[in-house]
């Protein structure tokens, strides 16, 4: 059972500064069981508390320091890694300080990784449709505090366009902003919309100045194998998405 302690991690092809690193886990390579099978690294969704513990602690081994975990609420709030404490109410995070491990935790919802072209600062955030909408990915870059056309970003794993289906409200509270937003959208029914929320990040990355945008080739729906995902199984666990300066 040796590779049920060894957590299965991508690593994101981007071209971000030496001195930065980021990992993704996938659900491969813990000790939960059942529907939490097996690297949930949540410990709000139900899992055995004991277990979440020794996922994060066979994560830890790839890591320089305790990630900053977020109490994420689909809202806009960034946390500085500087100044927080405990598990900060926040669904994005930043740092400047080599060691300091910046994470999310999703099961469908965009993670969106940046860094800026000079390694001096990173960032990280939680973009599902209400924090994409709010403007979290905003909210993260302007904590950033350098230009934006000197971030590069990179798009983790989440629900693929195939099979994001919402309501007209959500369509509503990005075109309502954006007309070109509608274009990231397509008709599946009564009032009904499948999203492409990899366009949409990359739409209000694009319009902030970012450039240089990566990933954004996964579905976390239908790779069941390698990723959870809320909207496919309900009671599931959490991936994690990490970035720090080494």
């Amino acid at each position: 059972m040796h590779h049920a302690l060894s957590p299965e991690l991508l690593v994101p092809e981007w071209p971000a500064p030496v001195n930065v690193r980021a990992l993704v886990t996938t659900r491969r390579g813990g000790v939960s069981r059942g529907a939490y099978g097996a690297l949930n690294l949540a410990s709000h969704v139900g899992d055995d508390p004991a277990l979440v513990a020794k996922n994060r602690a066979l994560l830890g081994r790839e890591l320089p320091g305790e990630p900053l975990w977020l109490n994420q609420v689909h809202g806009t709030a960034v946390a500085d890694a500087a100044m927080a404490q405990g598990e900060p109410i926040a669904d994005a995070a930043v740092a400047r300080e080599g060691g300091a491990v910046l994470a999310v935790l999703t099961a469908d919802c965009l993670p969106v990784l940046l860094a800026d072209c000079g390694g001096s600062v990173i960032g990280i955030a939680h973009a599902g449709w209400r924090g994409l909408a709010a403007g979290v990915v905003e909210a993260t870059v302007a904590r950033m505090n350098v230009a934006p056309e000197a971030i590069v970003a990179w798009l983790g794993p989440a629900i693929g366009p195939a099979w994001y289906e919402v309501g007209h409200e959500v369509r509503q509270a990005f075109v309502a902003s954006d007309p070109s937003a509608a274009n990231a959208f397509h008709a599946a029914g009564e009032g009904k919309w499948y999203a492409d929320l990899y366009s949409l990040a990359r739409l209000r990355l694009a319009k902030l100045g970012v450039g240089e945008v990566h990933g954004g080739g996964f579905c976390t729906f239908t790779d069941y194998e390698r990723f959870f995902s809320f909207r496919r199984d309900g009671v599931t666990g959490r991936m994690a998405s990490l970035i720090w300066l080494a």
